[in-house]
């Protein structure tokens, strides 16, 4: 087992690497094993052309050639990776896979317990020693169904931020260019999925967290209904935002990760005791007849520069010629922010709290300062905002009898500087200032997955948004797939 620590520097010039944004096509997509989603790989497996043990050895080299530059991976343990391939292997061959993704390659965000490995939480606080003696429902069910763990990714500190750097492993990186951000918090999981280390990548989301790497990152990320996918430990401080779900290359294989995730675990008692919902099933519909509501700015909420407009209005458009019914509309919801730094503020407040001042003096100064504007929230002001919550929802909830869907920018802008809490020149002071299209659906408890649309104009990923119906997060993947069929996402090239 390695715990992999801080890179510093670009360890490649980023021109040579990801001057292009074509897609990858032809032989190389049939031959590379890296190359492969999880779909095909598990076809692979069935008719014996490849075995999960080839595929997790070759996703070991491939985090080991390029975790140097990115450094989104925080931990590998090859020995563990083999043996569930060699189990896995063994079950393809006796043709008895525990499911789907059996055999498939995948990585865990380093806030989600794993057994047998360290949960670091990118924090000093937390001591290796463990013990390391429990999974989490979503690491429980990766295990239960054959996926073959390859490492755990980065995140910031406790999950506090949407760009990904921490104390302990330092600053991660984007795969389309290692200058810039991949975004956060689950920036190590979407880096890893940009550059092809695995097909199959598990993040965590209770502000924006996989929805906002997934833009940043070029990748589809669905932060699914709250309680769709069980959680435990639910994170004390922000239980009822905090989501699990997957990150991918493509819609298909976030669906077959998302029927192994949904599945009940008694540990969380805010998640429903029974799912077994098939979400393949009517994912090939299309979206003729459906009602998209398309809110360029979110009301008085959002923003986005002019590139990104662009690209999500031309997305937009793409979904009125594949039949659905286009509408530009804002929901009628009132200023978001005010609401999740209350509670966003005041959670951080707690989890700080529970450190002592001992270990608090190790974490991220940014963390520290979070807590400090929490303590100064009145608690009248606390329970406002949580009453205005359950208001937010109601009113999403009205919104959504004349609309299927809705249709938001992602990320306002592209990717920015690595190791940066927000970009130079913007007079912004702190991350919520440049992810106004997220939180409100962590709010309001609502499914949405980040869609790639194309690229801005320094040529990084730009994505839209759909958010559905709570529990209705088939729309909203068959929406996205829709798309996809339409307008294929785009990989960065340069590794495979």
């Amino acid at each position: 087992m390695t715990a992999i620590g801080h890179t510093s520097e670009v360890a490649r010039d980023p021109q040579t690497r990801y001057s292009s944004v074509e897609s990858l096509q032809g032989e190389n997509m049939t031959t590379n094993l890296m190359a492969m989603t999880a779909v095909e790989l598990a076809q692979l497996f069935e008719e014996g052309d490849a075995s999960p043990v080839e595929v997790a050895q070759a996703t070991l080299d491939q985090i080991e050639r390029h975790n140097e530059t990115l450094n989104c991976v925080c931990l590998v343990d090859p020995d563990t990776t083999l043996e569930m391939a060699r189990a896995s292997e063994a079950r393809w061959h006796n043709g008895e896979p525990n499911s789907a993704i059996d055999g498939v390659p995948v990585t865990i965000k380093d806030l989600t317990l794993t057994k047998g490995w360290p949960t670091l939480r990118g924090s000093k606080t937390t001591d290796p020693k463990g013990p390391w003696d429990e999974d989490a429902p979503v690491t429980a069910r990766l295990r239960e169904a054959g996926a073959v763990l390859a490492g755990k990714t980065t995140t910031p500190e406790y999950g506090w931020k949407g760009v990904t750097d921490n104390p302990l492993t330092g600053i991660t990186r984007n795969a389309w260019n290692p200058e810039r951000t991949p975004g956060g918090s689950s920036g190590g999981a979407a880096a890893a999925a940009g550059a092809f280390m695995g097909p199959l990548h598990q993040g965590s989301d209770a502000a924006g967290s996989i929805r906002i790497p997934a833009a940043f990152s070029g990748v589809f990320g669905h932060k699914p209904t709250f309680g769709v996918v069980p959680n435990y430990p639910l994170p004390g401080h922000i239980g009822s935002l905090a989501n699990m779900g997957p990150l991918t290359r493509t819609v298909n294989d976030a669906v077959v990760m998302l029927n192994v995730l949904a599945q009940p675990d008694f540990r969380d008692f805010l998640s429903p005791p029974v799912h077994g919902r098939n979400y393949l099933a009517g994912l090939e519909g299309g979206v003729a007849g459906m009602r998209i509501a398309y809110s360029p700015t979110l009301g008085d909420n959002g923003w986005a520069d002019d590139d990104v407009a662009t690209a999500v209005a031309a997305a937009a458009k793409v979904f009125e010629e594949l039949g659905a019914v286009v509408e530009q509309v804002d929901p009628d919801i009132p200023a978001c922010r005010p609401l999740i730094e209350a509670i966003w503020s005041t959670a951080d407040a707690w989890l700080v709290d529970q450190m002592g001042p001992k270990k608090a003096k190790l974490m991220d100064p940014g963390l520290l300062e979070i807590a400090e504007a929490g303590r100064k929230v009145p608690v009248t002001d606390l329970v406002g905002a949580h009453a205005a919550r359950i208001d937010l929802g109601v009113r999403m909830a009205r919104f959504h009898e004349d609309y299927d869907l809705l249709l938001t920018p992602q990320m306002p802008l592209e990717a920015f500087e690595a190791g940066k809490n927000f970009p130079d020149g913007r007079d912004m002071h702190e991350w919520v200032d440049w992810c106004p299209f997220t939180y409100p659906f962590n709010l309001t408890m609502q499914p949405a997955a980040s869609v790639p649309c194309g690229f801005g104009d320094e040529g990084l990923p730009v994505a839209f948004q759909l958010v559905g119906r709570r529990y209705d997060d088939s729309t909203v993947l068959r929406a996205a797939r829709a798309y996809e069929k339409a307008h294929p996402f785009k990989m960065p090239a340069g590794y495979v």
